[in-house]
């Protein structure tokens, strides 16, 4: 699904009032965290993944696999200010000599997207290979200018750094997608690229009423799923105390996360015995030492009658929370853990006044059973053509996509 460019007119001009900004190189480990989030925390589209925790845990995971290529924005006359932040990163769309234990994007049944030579050179978000959302960094009034710096500097890099640029994760309605089109179309006649924008998969996301408690909420969903909610609630109740608690140690109780995840996932899960599962290991480890304390990052356990049979990861940035993952116990699948589960978050959501329950990437079934509704991603892509650097490489084969 191709998405029409919001600039029907023509590519548009570059901001003048903000010109003077420019892209540089910077490598993230040296950007202060506490500059990082302040940037987080004026973008109109930024979520728990842009954090910086969240983007540290994941270069210390995943480093070896990609090449820092972060880029801050300035202002020439105060350099030392920044003023937006592209987190990037760059690889190959299938790294050369490693088949098995490449780092891959995570496996998706949405659209068909616009096909790349599987082996480009891409610039991608950094972390969006395990994060659901990715934005530029920047305040609104800055924004457009501050797209306009990126690609400008991307622009001006020698053509054999890059032969893609794989922009993923873009939340629809993210202001930071039309400004990056905008500036992309801009510079596509001089630099001989093709821009392409299309969805590239949906989130089912489920807005909670205000006003509403949790048998209020049921009473909006339709009534066979409302029975069945009920229905499997009761039951799981019948065997005993239901109880979500959050785990005040999630680094020590890793483990035990890792344990029922695996059991319901095995060797297709996060952790699988091959390479790439101590990688993921290690994420979560970062990601529970470093974000966790900040309140971003949650690790819960579902127990009934004084029995664990489920665990769950959130993210919660005070507006939302983020369905981040889980693992279930199998022998306890007649108490249904996984609904029992998604009752427990919302009615925590609820209570927490929460407005919305991101179900993230995916369009598994049971989300819309709980009353989601698809919110687009979308996929920007720019690819050099053979007028751009002679090589073709706008055509080629799909790029082999994984976990």
């Amino acid at each position: 699904m191709t998405i029409p460019s919001t600039s029907a007119g023509g590519p548009a001009r570059p901001d003048e009032r903000r010109s003077h900004l420019v892209g540089r190189r910077r490598a993230f480990d040296s950007i202060p965290g506490e500059t990082w989030d302040a940037l987080v925390d004026r973008s109109p589209a930024a979520t728990p993944f842009s954090r910086h925790c969240v983007q540290r845990a994941w270069w210390a995971a995943y480093g070896e696999t990609a090449h820092d290529q972060t880029l801050v924005v300035v202002d020439e006359a105060a350099p030392d200010e920044i003023v937006g932040i592209a987190p990037l990163m760059h690889r190959h769309e299938l790294e050369p000599g490693d088949v098995a234990g490449r780092t891959t994007l995570r496996h998706q049944v949405g659209p068909v997207l616009r096909p790349v030579s599987a082996s480009a050179t891409a610039v991608f978000f950094g972390a969006s290979y395990h994060a659901d959302y990715a934005t530029i960094l920047a305040a609104p009034a800055d924004l457009p200018a501050v797209c306009h710096a990126v690609v400008a500097a991307l622009a001006d890099e020698d053509p054999s750094r890059w032969d893609v640029v794989d922009l993923r994760r873009l939340r629809a309605g993210d202001p930071a997608a039309d400004a990056l089109a905008a500036a992309f179309e801009w510079v596509a006649p001089r630099g001989h690229w093709l821009v392409t924008r299309e969805q590239e998969d949906v989130c089912p996301v489920l807005t909670l009423p205000a006003g509403l408690d949790f048998e209020g909420y049921l009473g909006t969903l339709d009534k066979k799923e409302r029975h069945e909610i009920r229905r499997k609630i009761r039951r799981a109740e019948a065997a005993g105390p239901v109880e979500m608690r959050k785990s005040e140690a999630p680094a020590a109780d890793l483990q035990a996360f890792i344990d029922l995840h695996q059991k319901r996932w095995g060797e297709d899960g996060l952790f699988p015995a091959t390479q790439g599962g101590a990688a993921s290991r290690r994420f979560f480890a970062e990601l529970f030492e470093s974000c966790a304390p900040t309140g971003i990052v949650e690790l819960d356990f579902l127990a009934v009658g004084g029995r664990r049979i489920a665990a769950g990861v959130i993210l919660d940035d005070g507006r939302t929370v983020y369905y981040y993952n889980a693992g279930v116990e199998p022998d306890a699948r007649e108490l249904s853990p996984g609904v029992i589960m998604v009752a427990s978050y919302i009615q925590r959501a609820i209570e927490l006044r929460r407005t919305r329950l991101d179900f993230m990437r995916g369009n598994e079934p049971y989300k819309y059973e709980w009353g989601a509704v698809d919110e687009p991603i979308e996929r920007l892509l720019v690819q050099r053509t053979a007028g751009g650097d002679g090589t073709g490489a706008a055509a080629g084969p799909t790029a082999t996509e994984g976990r």
